[in-house]
């Protein structure tokens, strides 16, 4: 029998993450769809888990030679992160 079509949040997230890595099936990745568009808390999880990703991969591949930052490189790093997750976190604008 097919699976269902609503999800919780843990389901969400699960499916976010592999959607993510290119591991979600069309099913679960219309499913996810669905479940972000009536979940405002898992929709965040979905831009800031997005923002972060975009930004460690975009960070590592075009400053960097190797895969080690230094401690400021560090502190300047979370504190991006910390700035746009609060952005992201305080609207529900894209």
């Amino acid at each position: 029998m097919g699976k269902k079509i609503m999800i919780t949040c843990d389901e969400a997230t699960t499916i976010c993450d592999k959607k993510q890595y290119g591991e979600a099936g069309l099913a679960d990745r219309l499913r996810l769809n669905l479940h972000l568009l009536l979940c405002k808390h898992c929709r965040a999880y979905s831009m800031q888990n997005n923002y972060i990703s975009k930004l460690l991969s975009k960070y590592l591949k075009h400053k960097h030679t190797h895969k080690h930052l230094d401690a400021h490189e560090k502190v300047a790093l979370e504190n991006e992160i910390k700035i746009k997750i609060k952005e992201l976190s305080g609207t529900e604008k894209p």
